[in-house]
């Protein structure tokens, strides 16, 4: 290939990348030509029945995070309205979730940096997130998710069902903890509380009441939500009784963070000379959550899809998450992401457009402005129950039985994942999860099959079982299959080389057919072992060529090193070059006759074989080289 060719495909390979990248469009707007009166009835029972869901949740993570309701319960609204503008799933649906919330609180406790308000925090991680996916979506990069594995996702998403219940133990059981601690402190704190009873009876009988009403809802009305209808039976309760004993033994929403009736106001960006000293400590959180955001997009919107048989744009999900938490940031809200409980009630509710998700976070202002004392007497207690039985949720059986007994290296890679959400930080444990996934990928893939070969009395080529059976035992024809890039390249060479030690083997016929992916360490390797040949006056022959391997040994020089015509390229008949090689390898050996003797239907061959390539030598005749 002359280099002006090259200069044309790479050329041609930038613009057909360019043509994906930077491409953000509104589906939104094309669901609008088509709609219609039912399709808006229905659209409008989905947002209502998703707003029932979306209220006790956004109360219950402004518990985990320790911040006022209203910044979570605005992220519901303004980042479910400016989500749902861009997503190209019709029922994806955004806001802040227990694994975010978790990270979140998490990083905020952990903080060391320049001193800012822990809702400040929150506002500048959103913005940070947002502008990560914002760019990766018009890069193109919501395809790399199809690289992780799906087991970092199970073992991601358990560790967070784990520690959400682990968190709210102190709230079930009625005793204050400090913030930030770790999983084992929680538990440990939780079962030395219990021996020593001094635990809320008053705590835990809320708690367990609470979870009664969920279960009773859940198996009498399974259409019913049983969230809203168990949080808000004890609010009522509660608010009741605040009639007659105004200080109640138990802590409630109002001594939390009172939900208070105002709109969402601009707030803009606030970046000053703290903000921006503040961006290093949290970048490495942002990123996580940033990739975080996009497997849980990309899980979500496809099993939806799956039922729905609408088609996915991940670049599209990913940019309209960004594009959502950059919205959150400038009204003052905290980060979200995916929702699998809410984007799963919109489904099964019935909604057909992406105005639902639009309509809900317009009930929820509603809701914010007219309904709010309801909310503040919430029991706490309640709350944790609530937030207790979202962590179980969470747990998927089946998934992590499916993971555990798939292969050895899913269930490995499950359990590193887990085990390192419960012991090290959210954020981390994510990278962690994929690098072990990556690594037990490429030790599995870097594994190269090098097997000696050779023409049995029917003309085909076989493995050969005995070395000493060789019928050339100055010719060795070494059968390479499998993936050839960097991972593999050493341990390549290592097995070539280990061959190569028989000294009276003195032509190497390398049959590539099969090798795939050759990268420039493979290059490097054939070249290490090309010279190692010629300093102990050996010859390197290299049958089976297909084109894409042809082209690596063509750009990188090593052709031109070894010699066009100890090349050959793979043919229809795929024994043809490997016969090709063994001409080859007797005229190297200064002998015409060799001891090998191939049996192979000459008259068979012509009907498919071309004849040999310009300037090769003839094939032998019948059964003889």
């Amino acid at each position: 290939m002359s280099v002006a060719e090259t200069v044309r495909e790479t050329l041609s390979d930038v613009q057909a990348l360019r043509t994906k990248m930077f491409r953000l469009r509104f589906p939104f707007v094309a669901e609008l030509r088509h709609y219609s009166w039912e399709k808006l009835r229905a659209d409008l029972i989905a947002g209502a029945t998703l707003t029932l869901v979306s209220i006790p949740q956004a109360i219950g993570f402004s518990l985990i995070l320790n911040l006022p309701p209203v910044p979570v319960i605005v992220s519901v609204i303004i980042g479910g309205f400016f989500g749902a503008l861009f997503f190209s799933s019709r029922h994806h649906v955004f806001g802040p979730t227990s694994s975010i919330s978790l990270i979140t609180a998490a990083t905020i406790a952990a903080y060391t940096g320049p001193s800012l308000p822990p809702l400040q925090l929150a506002v500048l991680l959103a913005l940070m997130i947002g502008t990560i996916q914002l760019v990766a979506g018009l890069l193109n990069f919501g395809e790399i998710t199809k690289f992780i594995s799906r087991s970092v996702v199970v073992g991601y998403s358990t560790g967070i069902g784990v520690l959400l219940i682990a968190s709210q133990l102190h709230n079930l059981l009625g005793f204050s903890v400090d913030l930030g601690q770790s999983f084992l402190r929680n538990l440990w704190q939780a079962a030395s509380f219990l021996a020593e009873e001094k635990i809320s009876l008053w705590a835990l009988g809320i708690g367990l009441a609470t979870l009664l009403i969920f279960e009773g809802v859940r198996r009498l009305r399974p259409r019913w939500p049983e969230a809203l209808i168990g949080l808000a039976a004890m609010g009522i309760a509660a608010r009741l009784a605040t009639l007659f004993y105004p200080r109640l033994p138990f802590s409630m929403v109002r001594d939390v963070g009172a939900l208070t009736a105002i709109l969402p106001s601009f707030a803009g960006l606030h970046l000053g000379q703290t903000e921006i000293l503040a961006l290093p400590a949290l970048a490495s959180t942002a990123v996580a959550i940033a990739i975080l955001g996009m497997l849980e997009a990309v899980s979500i919107t496809k099993s939806l899809a799956a039922r729905s048989g609408q088609k996915i744009e991940p670049n599209q999900e990913l940019a309209g998450m960004g594009v959502a938490n950059i919205a959150c940031a400038l009204f003052g809200a905290v980060p979200g992401s995916s929702s699998f409980a809410r984007s799963a009630v919109n489904y099964q509710s019935g909604a057909m457009t992406q105005l639902s998700s639009m309509l809900s976070s317009v009930v929820v202002l509603g809701v914010l402005l007219f309904i709010t004392p309801v909310f503040d007497y919430i029991p706490v207690a309640a709350l944790a129950a609530h937030l207790i039985r979202v962590g179980v949720r969470m747990i998927n059986r089946h998934q992590i039985r499916v993971s555990c007994r798939s292969t050895r290296s899913d269930a490995a890679v499950f359990v590193i994942t887990l085990g390192a959400c419960l012991l090290l930080k959210l954020d981390t444990a994510i990278y962690v999860g994929i690098g072990v996934a990556l690594a037990l990928f490429l030790q599995k893939t870097s594994t190269p099959l090098l097997v000696e070969y050779s023409f049995n009395e029917s003309g085909n080529l076989a493995e050969l079982m005995d070395p000493a059976k060789r019928s050339h035992p100055s010719i060795s024809i070494i059968h390479v299959e499998g993936e050839l890039f960097f991972g593999a390249a050493d341990l390549f060479q290592e097995q070539v080389r280990y061959l190569a030690e028989d000294d009276n083997i003195r032509v190497f016929i390398l049959r590539m057919k099969n090798a795939r992916h050759l990268d420039a360490s493979t290059v490097m390797a054939l070249e290490n072992l090309h010279d190692y040949l010629q300093k102990t006056s050996r010859h390197l022959l290299i049958s089976g060529v297909n084109e894409e391997v042809e082209r690596v040994l063509r750009n990188s020089g090593l052709l031109d090193q070894i010699g066009a015509g100890n090349i050959f390229p793979a043919e229809t008949n795929p024994t043809i070059s490997t016969k090709r090689a063994l001409v080859r390898a007797t005229q190297l050996l200064q002998t015409r006759k060799a001891d090998v003797r191939l049996f192979y239907g000459r008259q068979q061959e012509k009907a498919t074989d071309p004849g040999p390539p310009a300037g090769a030598p003839p094939l032998p005749k019948d059964y003889e080289i």
